[in-house]
């Protein structure tokens, strides 16, 4: 597998423009386009990355805030940027107070936001007519308040599929209350005719809770799934997978029935072996290629030997494109992004979007900002903006 680390822009098309906010601290050395730039230092930190394409074109990106000095435990912001230009450009168009962990999506020409309203908060979503500039505000059952209680997600994808919307989603109240054992495995699903704002309109699956005897009791937590159609034709939900004793990452695939009331899973088969699968990713599935795709955070031999001892889920310095035809066997096929540093870079809960030949990626980076570090490679400083050119050309000598 061949490193591009000096040669990204063959892969990754650096686009010139940089948000306003990003002008005055960034440096020329950042990866990508700068949509959005939040200084270490000001205890706040760049989150939950999403990207959707409006009906006329446009590309839409958010993310959240979070951090010591933030506001994500009580009512979390949200910003939102629009590029008229492919991406060259962008412009925040607009903040939403009180949306974490979001996923943008566009469904009968309306724009939606949905997530939580904190950290482990309530659901919500939020539609916009307007490509982003302004938000219907939930408050009710009847506009956009969908359930009460714990929940968790990420950016994660939106799909339809036999007359219905699916998206993965987990319950977050334990019952032990400690990160990746408190998450509940659960899908959320609507029709796709319905009012998407009422809380009426959709249907959720039991949540599938912790187990302290999976992967001969090794197993630490699911999260992050991925409402994906199987080969078969039924939908599933693949989660990212915590295991802190092995570098051997792992997803699960837990199966949905039909009506999106049942979840199950196989824990002698449901877990399968996925480079970078400790930490967030998405799946989609790209009719032209009959194959899965995905963005990965994998771990080359070479930070495994200068870190032996790191958590799995600790390396996010080097992004790589993936694909399957089958949703269990995965290729590795180019690294997209890497900096030699693991501790205070990362390119990291990457959203991305199939346009044409291309790949459209929003990510949420740690990187130098010309006068300080990111806090860690967690704590993105900055959100970037990527395009994959012809990503299907460049994984074909691997297929």
């Amino acid at each position: 597998m061949k490193s591009f680390i000096n040669t990204v822009c063959t892969i990754i098309i650096a686009l010139g423009g940089i948000n306003v906010h990003a002008q005055e601290a960034a440096s020329p050395a950042v990866p990508g386009t700068i949509i959005a730039h939040q200084p270490a230092s000001s205890g706040q930190y760049i989150g939950s990355p999403s990207i959707a394409i409006l009906p006329n074109g446009d590309y839409v990106t958010s993310h959240d805030l979070f951090g010591p000095q933030s506001s994500e435990f009580v009512q979390a912001m949200s910003r939102v940027f629009r590029s008229s230009d492919q991406g060259k450009t962008w412009k925040q168009v607009s903040e939403i107070r009180g949306a974490f962990w979001s996923s943008l999506f566009v469904h009968r020409d309306a724009l939606y936001l949905l997530g939580l309203d904190r950290h482990h908060g309530t659901v919500l979503i939020h539609r916009s007519d307007d490509g982003g500039a302004t938000w219907t505000q939930p408050t009710t059952t009847e506009n956009g308040l969908l359930f009460k209680g714990m929940f968790h997600c990420a950016p994660m994808p939106v799909i339809e599929h036999n007359g219905r919307l699916w998206r993965a989603m987990e319950t977050a109240h334990g019952p032990i209350l400690q990160w990746g054992k408190r998450y509940g495995a659960m899908m959320m699903s609507a029709p796709v005719d319905a009012d998407l704002l009422k809380a009426s309109s959709w249907t959720t699956s039991n949540s599938l809770l912790y187990d302290s005897t999976y992967l001969d009791g090794n197993f630490t937590g699911w999260l992050e799934g991925n409402a994906v159609v199987a080969p078969d034709g039924d939908i599933v939900d693949i989660l990212r997978v915590d295991d802190k004793t092995t570098h051997d990452e792992k997803a699960a695939i837990v199966k949905i029935s039909a009506d999106g009331k049942v979840a199950t899973f196989d824990p002698e088969k449901g877990f399968i072996p996925f480079p970078g699968g400790s930490k967030k990713f998405a799946v989609r599935y790209d009719e032209k290629s009959g194959r899965y795709w995905t963005l990965s955070n994998i771990i080359p031999d070479k930070f495994r030997k200068e870190y032996p001892t790191r958590n799995a889920a600790g390396f996010r310095n080097t992004l790589a494109l993936m694909s399957s035809d089958d949703l269990v066997n995965w290729q590795t096929h180019e690294i997209i992004l890497q900096h030699p540093d693991v501790l205070k870079h990362g390119f990291q809960y990457v959203d991305w979007l199939f346009e044409g030949k291309d790949m459209i990626v929003a990510s949420r980076t740690a990187y130098d900002d010309g006068k300080e570090s990111a806090h860690n490679n967690h704590d993105a400083n900055f959100l970037t903006f990527h395009r994959i050119t012809n990503f299907r050309k460049k994984a074909k000598k691997h297929l």
